[in-house]
């Protein structure tokens, strides 16, 4: 059995019972994998900031301290590879329990805002953008040689229903591209490769998931850097253990967004 596995059971001391905290258990595992976890760190961000938004991330949150505790550091790992604080207020990246074959795990998701910031990074974007269209909207897109997008949002009384949302990248120095789904098309798709669709992220925060879905159905087109790459990549995965480049650990679920291998 390993020291982490020992350290989350109740242990004989003396003929007393010590329950040992999950909190305390997942800050000594923290203290024994230090040396994984600052190689894999990028270079801004220390150990000792790594530690407390884990633990606080951990610790605010019973149902990541029912998941393998190995998930939610590879999970972490990759959130701090890419320099996302995840489960803050301002909606960057996510770590999302969920069962795997009967095994709750950590799921890494990066969010809405979470691929802005890294499209702002990477300097082959000038702008990245996504907006829903609603039913009393004008709207209007073209398809074919010359693609053309126009949506001018009603100003004054009830914008209606949402219908669709859409996404547009234009490029440094010049080229832009768009992508435009329906709302029930964003909605299928979101039940077909989100595992954590029903009670998750996808519930709470529908409208950013959205627009996230069509961010990354346009990133596909567009011309991208390492960080970005790695950042789809990374995308609602689960892996198992730490390395220096995460990208290189396997994932252990299944829940690939299909879409973007097509």
């Amino acid at each position: 059995m390993s020291n982490l596995k020992k350290a989350l059971k109740t242990n004989e001391t003396k003929g007393n019972s010590v329950t040992v905290s999950k909190a305390y258990a997942m800050k000594q595992l923290m203290i024994k994998m230090n040396e994984e976890i600052t190689s894999a760190l990028p270079t801004n961000l220390s150990s000792e900031r790594f530690e407390k938004v884990a633990l606080t991330a951990f610790n605010s949150n019973p149902k990541l301290q029912k998941c393998d505790p190995r998930t939610f550091i590879a999970a972490m790992m990759q959130s701090a590879q890419l320099g996302l604080e995840p489960n803050t207020a301002l909606g960057l990246a996510y770590l999302i329990p969920y069962e795997v074959k009967g095994i709750n795990k950590v799921q890494f998701q990066i969010g809405y805002k979470g691929l802005l910031e890294l499209a702002n990074r990477s300097g082959k974007l000038k702008t990245l953008y996504a907006h829903e269209v609603r039913e009393n909207d004008e709207f209007d897109i073209d398809y074919g040689l010359v693609q053309k997008l126009i949506h001018k949002p009603l100003l004054k009384g009830n914008r209606g229903n949402v219908i669709g949302y859409y996404a547009v990248y234009h490029l440094e120095p010049s080229g832009y591209n768009f992508v435009f789904m329906t709302y029930d098309e964003v909605l299928e798709h979101g039940k077909k490769y989100s595992k954590s669709f029903e009670n998750g992220v996808w519930e709470k925060e529908f409208d950013s998931m959205a627009k996230k879905t069509v961010i990354k159905k346009l990133l596909k087109y567009a011309p991208l850097s390492i960080e970005m790459q790695k950042a789809i990549i990374f995308d609602e995965s689960v892996k198992g253990r730490v390395d220096s480049d995460m990208l290189l650990v396997d994932r252990e679920d299944e829940s690939i967004d299909c879409s973007e291998l097509n």
